[in-house]
């Protein structure tokens, strides 16, 4: 079985209702707490690779600008590091299975992927 990664915020209610949908699966994800643990440049840029999305797709408008990052300003390497540096600008919950990934926005987006 394919592992599944969630990129999680236990505070999040979207974030928990993802996490319920895939445990209900019969799925035990990996549950990374990415405020906690956040991804490294090198594992959000396969991420958004993942998603077919560019780094200014999964940015958390207001929380960047409350970190004083001017994501207009930045290269898409720039904002990842950013993004790696204030995670909370990271949207969530973000789920990885094998070589694909969702965004669970809605929650049921992800299953898709499962």
């Amino acid at each position: 079985m394919t592992q599944v990664i969630i990129y999680h915020n236990p505070r999040c209610s979207k974030s928990r209702e993802t996490l319920k949908l895939i445990e209900d699966k019969g799925i035990a994800p990996v549950i990374v707490d990415y405020l906690k643990t956040p991804p490294s440049a090198a594992e959000l840029t396969r991420i958004l690779g993942l998603l077919g999305k560019g780094p200014h797709d999964i940015l958390r408008k207001k929380e960047a600008a409350e970190a004083g990052v001017d994501a207009a300003a930045l290269s898409d390497a720039q904002l990842i590091d950013a993004m790696v540096a204030n995670p909370s600008a990271i949207e969530r919950p973000i789920v990885v299975a094998g070589d694909k990934a969702a965004l669970g926005r809605p929650p049921e987006s992800v299953l898709a992927i499962l």
